[in-house]
């Protein structure tokens, strides 16, 4: 158990799907995963990958009884001579619904493998969300707490808003904002995308999503743009 385990998650980190492992698995629950292609990477405002397309996946296990935990892989390429080329996520939390109002706590590891700790590229946050269905449109709020911030940064505060409005079962509309409070001196930054996200039931969903923010230390990297996503879930 434990090596189908391993070797399901280390497949949904680089993006390749895993069906044996959801299959024979004994635990309870259930599984999905998920693969995607996208144009660039873009995290808070800043793109994870030198501008460049990558590909992404990821493995959620849903216990059935609130807790659920998951992997999720990306390329990264920081412009640092290739010290970190793959970012890999470890969650989990607990969550639930009551009538219309959702909540979610737990704690996300963000790991560059084979990066320098001098860096300090590796980091973990505890995070809270909570939202709520209206019908017509999904309202949904977060804050996430980390330590010290990606590069040796410090403790830092993500407060972060979404909206997404379904138009029928195949086409969505979906905003988000978000604000980085930083520690030691540092500058308090805001990001904010707009799109749309088409889906193709038992193909793939294409997610169109405008980027900006008023970040200026990133130079280009942080510069407003239109990013294109194709995903499949399984």
């Amino acid at each position: 158990m434990k090596k189908a385990m391993k070797i399901g998650l280390l497949a949904a980190a680089f993006g390749v799907s895993a069906p044996a492992f959801a299959a024979d698995s004994e635990l309870p629950g259930t599984f999905t995963g998920n693969v995607a292609i996208a144009t660039d990477y873009m995290f808070r405002g800043i793109s994870q990958s030198f501008n460049n397309a990558v590909v992404q996946g990821g493995l959620d296990w849903d216990t059935g009884a609130g807790f659920h935990f998951g992997t999720w892989g990306s390329a990264v390429n920081f412009g640092d001579g290739n010290a970190a080329t793959m970012e890999l996520d470890l969650y989990g939390g607990y969550g639930g619904t009551i009538d219309n109002f959702s909540y979610d706590v737990g704690g996300i590891y963000y790991w560059y493998p084979g990066s320098p700790k001098a860096l300090g590229y590796n980091l973990w946050e505890v995070y809270g969300k909570m939202g709520y269905n209206f019908g017509v449109a999904t309202a949904g709020i977060s804050v996430n707490y980390t330590p010290d911030n990606f590069g040796n940064l410090g403790d830092a505060l993500y407060y972060a808003t979404t909206l997404a409005i379904p138009l029928g079962d195949m086409f969505a509309i979906s905003a988000g904002a978000g604000y980085l409070d930083q520690s030691r001196g540092a500058k308090s930054l805001t990001d904010w995308n707009v799109g749309g996200t088409f889906k193709i039931p038992g193909w793939f969903d294409t997610d169109v999503r405008y980027y900006d923010s008023d970040i200026k230390f990133a130079g280009r990297f942080a510069d407003d743009r239109i990013v294109v996503k194709f995903s499949r879930a399984f």
